[in-house]
């Protein structure tokens, strides 16, 4: 079960060369966390091994995003996002993130693979209004078509921004500072 986590407004950042990594079986249980992941989400190992990865799902994110992270990797391709994540200590940090299917030798599915970076403060900028707009989607509709209203919405953004798709668009932002 997830525990009751009151959001702050304190930011972490994570540094720029940094890399948050960790997998999960299938179902999204970590399997694996690297040291960077457990000390900016402020979780020893045992208590994030075995644990639904939503474990650092800040209530900013819209559930929109998340039913589209998980049809894309359902659907066997790599999802590319910016996520608010939430701390144990209440706290929060923004993530580039770049989520793969991993696959044995014969082809099925053993999990997923995710690495995190430092993402850049511009893309936030951009992406901040919308995924609040996303959650005030989700707050006038039913619990079962909140995911797909605020989906319905980030796309017809997308679109309007010219790119082909979403991960065109997420890419466009992903800017390292310095490059």
């Amino acid at each position: 079960m997830k525990p009751a986590i009151t959001p702050s407004n304190l930011e972490k950042k994570l540094g720029e060369e940094d890399f948050i990594v960790s997998k999960t079986d299938a179902s999204g249980r970590i399997t694996y966390a690297n040291r960077i992941f457990m000390e900016i989400a402020g979780y020893p190992e045992h208590e994030l091994l075995g644990v639904q990865h939503n474990i650092i799902r800040h209530p900013d994110m819209p559930r929109g995003v998340f039913r589209f992270m998980w049809n894309t990797l359902k659907a066997g391709e790599e999802f590319f996002g910016f996520a608010k994540n939430l701390c144990a200590d209440g706290a929060y940090y923004w993530v580039f993130a770049n989520i793969t299917p991993d696959y044995d030798k014969d082809g099925q599915l053993q999990g997923y693979y995710s690495v995190r970076r430092h993402p850049p403060r511009s893309a936030i900028e951009v992406l901040s209004p919308i995924y609040k707009e996303m959650l005030a989607i989700e707050n006038r509709c039913s619990a079962k078509e909140a995911p797909d209203k605020s989906l319905e919405y980030l796309f017809d953004v997308v679109n309007h921004t010219g790119a082909k798709n979403y991960n065109n668009l997420v890419l466009s932002l992903y800017k390292p500072e310095g490059a």
